[in-house]
């Protein structure tokens, strides 16, 4: 695990607790979607894991080291964009991305490379004033991509952006996993949009982790709340049968038995015919993952 925490708690000086025990893990090669509502956590624990909150019991490990012994470290192997950085709107995106590099030493090359991977090259010489804010947001990318880092730690990158713009961050970051090898943990509140570039999910409410798994196994969650429904002549009949097989539950004229397999449909439609039982509809209902996402998080 590149990140991990371990019964993570942070309450603030308001003694407001707003993190329990969290226990986050991202694989090294993911791109980690951390899921959940504004308010439920998510700021707070990407601020821990930079060092830019402060805790006296540090249970939080990044590329196997304690954070609070080896801070430094840990960060030279990190990129970050939390909340909006302060671009210098006066000067161009390449002068902008001169002036964050001098911390760093960075050469020229290194500059041209890393517009050219945000697909800012062909505005070297605009000033950031004029750039859309899809441009600023990739610009902001770049500047936490200058040091050639590890991990990528990105808070809300596609909020506020319009359709295209999203678009584009998106392929971006499934760009900089899959060509250049980063590790992205990236909060948001939409899964509409996680689910389309993450490995790994974790959703988070209240400060509690509720679920952590990769996304097949978050869509074989989905699975399990799916269920098949049925139609037929002669409904209660059809339960009675039924029943001696499958957990069935009568909604109205409908019939609905929680899905386990496709082997499943059929076997009902083939006990049902067998017993002269007209069978006017025999379909999967398939849970929405959205809506699976709602129910976790209302928990």
């Amino acid at each position: 695990m590149l990140i991990k925490t371990t019964n993570l708690n942070y309450t603030f000086r308001s003694k407001e607790q707003v993190l329990f025990n969290l226990n986050l893990e991202v694989p090294a090669g993911s791109i980690y979607g951390f899921l959940g509502p504004n308010g439920a956590g998510k700021t707070t624990t990407l601020k821990l894991l930079l060092g830019l909150i402060q805790i006296e019991d540090s249970n939080i490990k990044i590329f196997g080291h304690d954070v609070r012994d080896n801070r430094i470290a840990i960060l030279n192997k990190i990129g970050s964009l939390i909340e909006q950085p302060s671009l210098y709107q006066h000067l161009t995106g390449y002068e902008n991305l001169k002036v964050f590099g001098l911390s760093y030493g960075i050469v020229q090359a290194r500059i041209i490379e890393v517009l050219n991977i945000v697909g800012l090259s062909g505005a070297v010489g605009k000033k950031v004033s004029a750039y859309s804010l899809g441009m600023k947001q990739r610009l902001s990318i770049a500047l936490a991509l200058l040091h050639d880092p590890e991990l990528l730690i990105l808070d809300e990158p596609t909020n506020g952006l319009d359709p295209n713009g999203i678009v584009e961050i998106r392929g971006l970051l499934r760009q900089l996993n899959q060509k250049y090898h980063k590790t992205i943990l990236i909060s948001s509140h939409l899964l509409s949009e996680i689910e389309k570039i993450a490995t790994d999910v974790g959703i988070i409410q209240h400060g509690k982790l509720l679920f952590q798994g990769t996304f097949i196994e978050l869509q074989q969650l989905q699975s399990k709340h799916s269920f098949i429904e049925v139609r037929v002549n002669a409904t209660q009949e059809a339960k009675d049968l039924l029943d001696d097989k499958f957990k069935v539950l009568l909604t109205g004229d409908r019939l609905r038995i929680a899905y386990e397999n496709d082997q499943q449909i059929a076997e009902i439609n083939q006990d049902l015919a067998s017993k002269g039982i007209k069978v006017y509809q025999l379909g999967l209902i398939e849970n929405d993952l959205e809506e699976l996402f709602m129910k976790t998080i209302s928990k």
